[in-house]
């Protein structure tokens, strides 16, 4: 006799059966799934609020703001989901749809970029 590894009980039934049920086999899974989804989760959460605070301080084509403005709002330069360099040799840095270029003193660009969405 087998136990099932999430709850322990004796598994009925067929030989190469691993779990007493299916909730005993989503809830096993689930758990070894868990850390991954919270890492992926935790992530997007963070581009999202990025992504809020630029579409905030732009709510047109372009807008200039401080380094301490974003700080304040939250805002983590360490996530964004691109960059793009210009001819020029500028570097924006995108979070989905709203860029921003650092330029002297602390201020940042911020764009959004309308390129049509397929």
């Amino acid at each position: 006799m087998k136990n099932c590894p999430e709850c322990g009980n004796i598994i009925l039934g067929r030989i190469d059966k691993k779990f007493c049920s299916d909730m005993c086999r989503n809830n096993y899974n689930n758990k070894l799934k868990a850390v991954d989804v919270n890492y992926v989760r935790n992530i997007n959460n963070i581009l999202k609020k990025n992504r809020r605070i630029l579409e905030e301080i732009c709510p047109d084509e372009k807008n200039k703001t401080t380094k301490a403005t974003l700080q304040k709002k939250g805002f983590d330069f360490g996530f964004y989901t691109n960059i793009r360099k210009t001819q020029a040799g500028s570097v924006y840095y995108f979070v989905y749809d709203f860029g921003y270029l650092g330029l002297d003193n602390d201020f940042f660009l911020v764009v959004k970029d309308n390129r049509s969405k397929e």
